[in-house]
């Protein structure tokens, strides 16, 4: 069977299924990355962390921008994901899987095609990276259960990548309920572990290194934006990367410096072609994915990424986000979330050769692919209450509107190369002899119903 029809029938059996029903749909409010509080505890917090910086500063010279961010976002004590209640009621922007179930169950369909386009392996990990509050493999896992007799006997289990111990929590009541367990011995690789209502295992890990190997899909939703990058602007002497200093002239506040000369990242991480006059290199998340391509070379599977990005075309796009509105990034220090666009170009330029790469392709073209608008009218034709229907075209309107997340976000994944070849054709007491062809993708293929 084409994978191309193979997905429309799996897209089918979940459109028809009882969860399809309009009342059945469920609606989250929007809050994943949350503003800082306004408290004098918070604020003195941030003073606090401001301090912290000013005195590295002080100590050791400017700092890179990756540095910087890793402190802001991630500092133990004072980072604005360790001190926020990032499922708080005010919220600094939407994500996907809170906009709407549909988003998971299409990723839940993606899934289910790629693992019937490896053969059935007898073994299923899917492998989510910052699974946020657990929305996202919630709404896969419930398709997993719709479908369990196309998975039949498969041993699938969930395995979650998340450094918060506050976040993974959340997660497991949101997966587990009661049915989670935390391990008390902090060297073991896997710190919490559980069972979803109908027994599939969940474990829980501090790096990806840790999630044990076997054929894996591996899921990183809203990850690599957050992630730290280092900035580099040409100049007449050549690049020259963007540090962080304190003002001269106000010693409370940060400014942006250029390096007066080459530093080590400047020379190792800007490419002798680029063309651009300004750059943004993820360090972290070309391991990150030299990781998930070499994983997925030798013990099969897939890799998809889903994130706000561009195919190595823009240049500054380093920004703040504190109440639902742009802020500058070195402004009040932890009270504001910081994120950088992804640059998919590098992400495929350090996947190497040892896996195929498709993507980036934006959003709106992804779910329509998958089905979205077949979805859609399921569930506006059995759906009678004003007030759904329209929540149901609002959610539809923000994930596929060009203006909105339509084309602002992309998707883009690592397959093994043997998942894309046509195998050959036994003739006779020969083989047939064919070109290698690709075999249509889910997702990045579009979706045929004939």
């Amino acid at each position: 069977m084409r994978v191309g029809l193979r997905a429309t029938h799996l897209i089918n059996r979940i459109f028809t299924h009882s969860v399809g029903s309009a009342s059945a749909v469920r609606w989250r409010t929007a809050h994943i990355k949350l503003l800082c509080s306004s408290s004098d505890e918070s604020r003195g917090s941030r003073s606090s962390l401001l301090r912290h910086l000013t005195s590295k500063i002080q100590a050791t010279g400017p700092i890179t921008v990756a540095e910087y961010m890793r402190e802001v976002l991630t500092n133990p004590l004072m980072g604005y994901y360790v001190r926020n209640d990032m499922l708080g009621p005010d919220g600094d922007f939407i994500t996907s899987p809170e906009i709407s179930q549909i988003f998971g169950e299409l990723i839940g369909v993606w899934i289910i095609s790629e693992w019937i386009g490896a053969g059935r392996p007898k073994q299923l990990q899917l492998v989510e990276l910052g699974p946020g509050k657990g929305s996202l493999a919630a709404d896969i896992l419930r398709v997993f259960t719709q479908l369990h007799s196309v998975i039949g006997d498969a041993s699938v289990s969930l395995h979650l990548v998340e450094v918060s111990p506050v976040l993974s929590r959340i997660q497991a009541q949101e997966l587990t309920r009661t049915c989670s367990h935390e391990v008390d011995n902090t060297d073991t690789p896997v710190y919490c572990s559980g069972e979803t209502a109908t027994g599939l295992p969940v474990s829980w890990y501090r790096r990806l290194e840790d999630v044990p190997a076997g054929f894996s899909i591996f899921l990183a939703h809203e990850f690599f934006d957050a992630l730290p990058v280092h900035k580099f602007e040409r100049t007449q002497k050549g690049w020259r990367e963007v540090l962080v200093d304190i003002h001269p002239e106000k010693p409370e506040q940060l400014r942006f410096v250029l390096a007066p000369s080459p530093t080590l990242a400047s020379s190792a991480l800007v490419q002798a072609d680029e063309r651009r006059s300004h750059v943004e290199v993820c360090a972290e998340g070309g391991v990150l994915v030299q990781q998930l391509a070499r994983r997925v070379a030798e013990h099969g599977g897939a890799a998809l990424i889903a994130d706000y990005g561009h195919d190595g075309t823009k240049t500054d796009t380093l920004r703040g986000f504190k109440g639902h509105r742009q802020h500058h990034v070195l402004a009040d220090p932890g009270s504001a979330d910081l994120t950088a666009d992804v640059d998919f170009r590098y992400l495929r330029r350090m996947a190497g050769g040892g896996v195929a790469c498709m993507g980036p392709l934006a959003q709106r073209a992804f779910l329509k692919n998958m089905g979205i608008d077949a979805r859609m009218q399921v569930l506006l034709r059995n759906c009678t209450d004003a007030s759904t229907r329209k929540q149901l075209i609002n959610s539809y309107a923000l994930l596929t509107d060009p203006a909105q997340m339509g084309e602002r976000f992309n998707f883009f994944c690592l397959l093994h190369h043997g998942r894309l070849v046509q195998p050959q054709v036994l003739t006779g007491l020969k083989l047939e002899k064919r070109s290698p062809a690709q075999l249509p993708v889910a997702g990045f293929t579009e979706l045929s119903y004939s």
